[in-house]
């Protein structure tokens, strides 16, 4: 199926001109089978959106609020390519405990799953949780984007406006509670997806008249959207309110007069529309943010690894505000990206090391749960970030720095784990970013060139950029 920018295409059918009068009409047969008065096309649907799809292996009845640290699937992934690669991926995946994976409902790689009112085409989706479920991974839904019809667009299988601009378009508020129907279906469809993500980002929940966030908007859509869920199954787990935590230059107006530091100033509007959904939430089970550690003018505060500060203070905070609840970051960023959205300005060995500096940031910020946004290619090249290889050829799907990096960092920080405070040297202070729990230790060099670094009672030599896993033998 094709794929259209950022999102998947919708399935496009089309009539082959047919010859002879017999043929023509049998071809108005077909359309008008395949249409529902004042909807679109429904060929390829169906309207058994709920059965459930394949054979699910079911985890825990109520399982836990955390899920550890994962990725997200994007508009390419190794669900698709080489029949070679793609094993190889599922291979690596499974060998490190499959990792928690996390999709969307539409877009990202996913169809339109709901083209007119209570017609489903689960394909796309359907083809990424059987390869979550295949490399053995923990799977996650985002309860985003909607169909067209339920914010203006029109209904029809062919009929998806895939822009960018269509496809971050709210809901219209008289169908919050069909796109909490469309969750329910989905859920009822994977019973192995015990974890949802309400949303993304709050597109389209801008409020022009008051320039802020529609946060009363949100906040009414995702209380319809969690008791949908949980009338499911009171044990699914849900999570919101997936904001955007940006920071902004102190001196900006919007900036925050209280919550600021090196990082620069957090969005004021940002923190009312978060207080404003933790107060008037139905429930949660989780809380979930994103963000980068960059203001949104892509200003490294001071510099690229100090600016990972910030996922640290903001976790913090979030954390004091719900009460304690487990804490999520659905996506998380360190590199600005240029103008087509692409991050190709630092080294390899830069970018890995910011990583894991932001990994540890995060960590110590109280989150358990993580999705680092997999920025996958569809065929080979050079392909900064990715997890692995392209899939399309029968030598890709092979594990690069950033895999190795997150898969470890999952195996030793894992919920459940307890951070410890390890005994660095003085001098190395400044140049270290360490996180270490009672079995290992993780070192980051944040400088350009080699030093000779002594942690927990070690001394040893680092590369430029070297990011150094330690076994420790006692706490």
């Amino acid at each position: 199926m094709g794929r259209h920018g950022w999102e998947s295409v919708a399935r496009r059918w089309r009539f082959t001109a047919l010859l002879g009068v017999g043929a023509a009409v049998l071809a108005l047969v077909v359309t008008l089978v395949n249409v529902v008065p004042g909807g679109g096309s429904t060929a390829g649907t169906s309207p058994e959106g709920d059965k459930v799809h394949g054979t699910p292996v079911l985890p825990p009845k109520r399982p836990g609020p955390e899920v550890g640290w994962g990725f997200t699937h994007t508009r390419f992934s190794a669900d698709e390519g080489s029949t070679a690669a793609v094993g190889r991926v599922q291979r690596l995946l499974s060998k490190d405990g499959g990792l928690p994976q996390n999709q969307a409902i539409m877009g990202w790689g996913a169809d339109n799953p709901e083209p007119v009112r209570g017609r489903y085409d689960f394909g796309a989706l359907d083809r990424r949780i059987d390869f979550v479920r295949a490399s053995g991974g923990t799977p996650v839904i985002t309860l985003c984007c909607s169909p067209d019809w339920m914010k203006s667009g029109k209904a029809g299988v062919g009929s998806t406006d895939w822009s960018q601009e269509a496809l971050e378009t709210a809901p219209r508020p008289e169908h919050y509670a069909d796109f909490a129907a469309l969750a329910a279906t989905v859920a009822k469809r994977y019973p192995d997806v015990r974890h949802f993500l309400v949303w993304n980002e709050f597109k389209g929940f801008w409020n022009d008249a008051g320039a802020r966030w529609d946060y009363e908007g949100y906040t009414r859509m995702y209380n319809l959207v969690y008791r949908a869920l949980k009338k499911v199954d009171p044990g699914i787990r849900v999570g919101g309110p997936y904001l955007v935590m940006d920071s902004v230059d102190p001196r900006a107006a919007d900036a925050s007069a209280t919550f600021r530091g090196t990082w620069g100033a957090m969005d004021q509007r940002v923190l009312d529309a978060f207080t404003y959904w933790n107060r008037n939430k139905a429930g949660a089970d989780f809380v979930v943010v994103d963000g980068s550690s960059y203001t949104n003018d892509d200003e490294l505060l001071p510099d690229e690894f100090a600016a990972t500060d910030k996922f640290t203070a903001v976790g913090r905070w979030v954390r004091r505000q719900t009460g304690g609840l487990p804490l999520w970051w659905a996506e998380y960023y360190v590199e600005p990206a240029d103008g087509n959205d692409e991050r190709r300005g630092w080294s390899p060995a830069r970018r890995v090391a910011v990583q894991a500096a932001g990994l540890i940031a995060l960590a110590r910020g109280g989150a358990t749960t993580g999705f680092y946004w997999n920025p996958e290619r569809k065929s080979g090249g050079d392909c900064p970030g990715c997890l692995w290889t392209p899939t399309d050829g029968p030598g890709g799907g092979r594990a690069l720095p950033m895999y190795d990096l997150l898969a470890r960092f999952a195996r030793a920080f894992g919920p459940g784990s307890r951070h410890e405070t390890v005994q660095i040297a003085a001098d190395d202070v400044p140049n270290v970013r360490v996180l270490a729990d009672a079995e290992d230790a993780l070192v980051v060099n944040t400088l350009d060139r080699p030093i000779s670094a002594q942690v927990d009672g070690r001394r040893f030599d680092m590369q430029a950029y070297e990011v150094k896993w330690l076994t420790r033998t006692s706490g």
